[in-house]
């Protein structure tokens, strides 16, 4: 039996999919081409989040992590590897622009978590980025998993029960969906007479043909 130096698999694995222009749906995930990507092993602020400041008061988190992707990935090539799909079908990947780990930049920058319920790959440098006080660590603040629970738990309240996410159809026809922390949640309206509708599950959105809201769409 033929043995591969652990370097060989390491690069069968994470072979590179996509290197082209990306568009950013949030401070964790891109969309290029057809094919959406979830970043592996973090946790952004979602985009209409706010977090504390050292100082008193909140501060957007979330529309500034998401301005810090556009910064990384504007205007260069992003190249994605493929470890698989997550439960909404989109492509976990670490992206990079020009040999730069995008997503280690992010946590770098304390602009997103390490999402160390599933991976420890990047908990080191948000250890980093933990001690010195920057972006989310400057203040103890809510995590984007815990602001998803909360405002999913507030949705409900007036939508189908367990169903809160609204599949929205544009003016051109585009169907975008809004999850409860999406920060375009609260004035979308449906009307499902127009084919608007009620989803439970951002897969099930997903499969149904609607898209999640890209930023500056």
């Amino acid at each position: 039996m033929i043995r591969l130096p652990t370097a060989c698999l390491f690069a069968l694995f994470a072979l590179p999919v996509a290197a082209e222009q990306a568009r950013v749906i949030d401070g964790d995930t891109l969309r290029i081409g057809e094919t959406t990507y979830r970043l592996h092993g973090i946790d952004a602020p979602e985009a209409g989040q706010k977090c504390e400041k050292a100082s008193g008061g909140t501060w957007p988190c979330g529309k500034r992590a998401t301005e810090t992707m556009v910064e990384l990935v504007t205007g260069a090539d992003v190249i994605c590897d493929d470890r698989g799909t997550d439960d909404y079908g989109r492509t976990l990947s670490v992206c990079s622009v020009a040999g730069r780990d995008i997503i280690a930049a992010m946590v770098e920058a304390g602009m997103a978590w390490a999402y160390r319920r599933f991976s420890n790959d990047y908990a080191m440098t948000e250890d980093r980025a933990h001690a010195a006080g920057i972006g989310v660590w400057q203040a103890p603040t809510q995590t984007p998993w815990e602001y998803r629970t909360e405002r999913w738990a507030v949705a409900e309240q007036d939508s189908p029960p367990g169903c809160p996410i609204k599949g929205n159809i544009a003016k051109d026809g585009e169907r975008i969906y809004h999850a409860p922390w999406s920060p375009w949640y609260s004035r979308t309206k449906l009307s499902p007479e127009k084919g608007e509708r009620w989803f439970c599950t951002e897969g099930e959105a997903l499969a149904a043909g609607w898209r999640a809201p890209m930023w500056g769409s």
